[in-house]
């Protein structure tokens, strides 16, 4: 889990030193970062389930080969063949997300998936706040190829310590291999690949571009759904998406992503146009989300444990609604205290919510499908991340009234800011109905459970 967070965070950082070492353009350049969440976004689902056939062991284990061989690739390529790495990078990191998870619930105790889960959640964050330092001192030490050789040092350790500890497959998860449905993979990743294309496409800016990406999603999610009705061994069985506790939860952590990507979208450019940051400063501001989220997780996680998922993943959201009403409303005059105070309420709301929301939903799951249940977690997360960086990205620039955000004055950054978080309190808003809503169920059938006993 580390490693594929620390495989985009690490990244961005090297845009502009790649950029002038092949002497290529950001829109070019680019396709480093974009290679690598799309290949993860459009496989983690198949990648999931194909653990659930071959056996999860046996994957993870080739997910991890596969990185480390592309990193070290990456570190000692050309500039196409950089890319088509990052693609190979992005696959294994699918592979991880997803298999790591459903490992969590295959080796732990139910009463202790909840610190589990934060220990994930920690990697994670910390993956992602340690990528720009990191990242920034080694290609200022040793040049640009030096992140992705360690990324392969990194992998490879990680694969030793794989293949000692992890249990071993049971030789009948190999029975189902032959069912995989390739079709179904193909045309779910070619529908995600798509939606995030039509997000990342323009840099904020919706155009026809975007538009005909996402028809090409809305698309191919259409054909996806037609094709799992008609064959007998689907990718996705469609009615598993009628258990709320599945198809609540990945809403809801769509819903929650997108709000966190906002931050790291507008962050930046409040922090230095409207607050007068330098870059030092802002990235330090910028940094302080990350490291509570690290440094939080082992608790949220404890506490899902000891309080239940379902209490704290609404603990959870009613953090992050808070601290987004109070980013929406926060004046300027209040300065760079006053957001980030607002930020690390949002961000532990966030930790808690994660612990809880990915607790209750594989707990829930049976041991045969935990990999397919994963990655579907992880393919709404993602996207929720895609979206926050082009949707509120876009929201951001209309409200600001400018696409020169680099420029703009400090109270149009301020208005555009305000409206985003304006806006994401409503998303979150919306996934505490979905929450509440699914309590519903659950009470009913617990009272149905208690009258049955009493009759």
């Amino acid at each position: 889990m580390l490693l594929a967070s620390l495989g985009t965070s690490i990244a961005n950082v090297a845009l502009p030193a790649l950029s002038l070492h092949f002497g290529v353009s950001f829109q070019h350049v680019q396709w480093v970062v974009l290679a690598y969440l799309l290949a993860s976004t459009a496989l983690i689902v198949g990648a999931g389930r194909l653990g659930d056939l071959m056996g999860r062991r046996r994957l993870l284990l080739g997910g991890l080969l596969l990185f480390a061989a592309a990193s070290l690739v990456a570190g000692l390529a050309s500039f196409p063949a950089l890319i088509a790495a990052r693609a190979a990078q992005g696959l294994g990191a699918a592979v991880m997300m997803a298999l790591s998870m459903a490992f969590v619930a295959d080796v732990m105790p139910k009463e202790r998936i909840g610190r589990a889960m934060g220990w994930l959640g920690t990697m994670s964050a910390l993956g992602t706040a340690l990528g720009p330092s990191l990242g920034g001192v080694l290609i200022a030490g040793f040049g640009w190829r030096s992140i992705f050789l360690l990324l392969a040092a990194l992998s490879a350790a990680a694969l030793a310590l794989a293949s000692r500890s992890l249990p071993g497959d049971d030789r009948s998860a190999s029975r189902g291999q032959a069912g995989f449905d390739r079709v179904g993979t193909a045309l779910l990743a070619l529908a995600a690949a798509s939606y995030a294309l039509a997000m990342t496409t323009g840099r904020g800016h919706f155009g026809a571009f975007n538009a005909a990406w996402l028809a090409a999603a809305l698309a191919g999610g259409g054909v996806f759904v037609w094709w799992q009705r008609r064959i007998e061994a689907p990718l996705l069985r469609l009615d598993m998406l009628r258990d709320s506790n599945l198809s609540g939860g990945m809403a809801m952590s769509g819903l929650v992503a997108t709000v966190m990507m906002a931050t790291l979208v507008v962050g930046p450019f409040y922090l230095a146009r409207s607050l007068g940051l330098n870059m030092a400063e802002v990235g330090l501001a910028m940094s302080a989300g990350p490291v509570l989220s690290a440094v939080y997780g082992l608790p949220a996680g404890a506490a899902v444990d000891r309080f239940g998922a379902r209490g704290m993943a609404l603990a959870g959201l009613f953090a992050i609604l808070a601290g987004a009403a109070a980013l929406s409303l926060t004046p300027m005059v209040w300065g760079v205290p006053g957001y980030i105070a607002s930020l690390l309420l949002l961000t532990v709301g966030y930790a808690q919510f994660q612990a809880a929301n990915n607790t209750q939903v594989m707990a829930g799951s049976g041991a045969s499908g935990r990999g397919l249940v994963s990655g579907l977690l992880n393919l709404a997360r993602n996207l929720g991340l895609l979206t926050g960086a082009g949707a509120m990205g876009a929201v951001f620039a209309a409200a600001a009234g400018t696409d020169r955000l680099a420029t703009a004055s400090p109270d149009a950054i301020a208005h555009g800011m305000h409206a985003v978080f304006a806006v994401s309190t409503g998303l979150i808003a919306l996934a505490l109905a979905i929450a509440l809503g699914g309590m519903l169920p659950s009470r009913r059938a617990a009272a149905g459970r208690a009258a049955s006993r009493d009759a």
